[in-house]
């Protein structure tokens, strides 16, 4: 059975409804034959990437940046689970062996930005050679019902695309 993993660091009201939505959606009744596998950004594994067979990823936008959880959960599995590294160690392409070519969604949550966060994601799975199969979902401020319908979509997009791979 085809294996999605979603990754999230959510301490805020915003986030934390937005996870939801993007749970929700991916658990869907219409979409049969995934199982979807929860992980805090502090908890997951490159056993749970290397085990799954597509990702949804979640951060807050802090900084300019992606929030630190998340990125503490790159750099713990980023060579573990297929990236690279080139002789400056900026990030290359990932090896064929490893999760390249997996599907991923994004979204990201911030007050006033999240351009930084979306980017600084995007570049280390670019290094690891995932595939964007959907639109980044991008909420600023508060959380609203566009915003967690929009979140419903992330989750049921990347679960139907899976249940249809099998």
């Amino acid at each position: 059975m085809p294996r999605l993993l979603v990754v999230h660091h959510s301490p805020t009201a915003s986030l934390t409804a937005l996870s939801e939505a993007v749970l929700a959606g991916s658990r869907d009744d219409a979409i049969e034959g995934v199982e979807v596998v929860v992980r805090p950004a502090l908890e997951a594994t490159a056993e749970d990437v290397l085990a799954a067979d597509g990702y949804l990823l979640g951060t807050s936008a802090n900084f300019g940046y992606m929030s630190g959880a998340l990125k503490h959960f790159f750099d713990s599995v980023f060579l573990q689970v297929g990236g690279a590294l080139d002789a400056s160690g900026a990030g290359v392409p990932s090896d064929p062996a490893g999760t390249g070519r997996r599907p991923y969604g994004l979204w990201v949550h911030g007050r006033y930005d999240v351009t930084g966060a979306v980017r600084s994601v995007q570049s280390i799975v670019g290094a690891l050679g995932w595939r964007q199969a959907a639109p980044v979902l991008e909420v600023l401020g508060e959380v609203g019902e566009a915003d967690r319908e929009a979140a419903y979509e992330l989750g049921g997009t990347l679960a139907a695309l899976l249940a249809d791979v099998d």
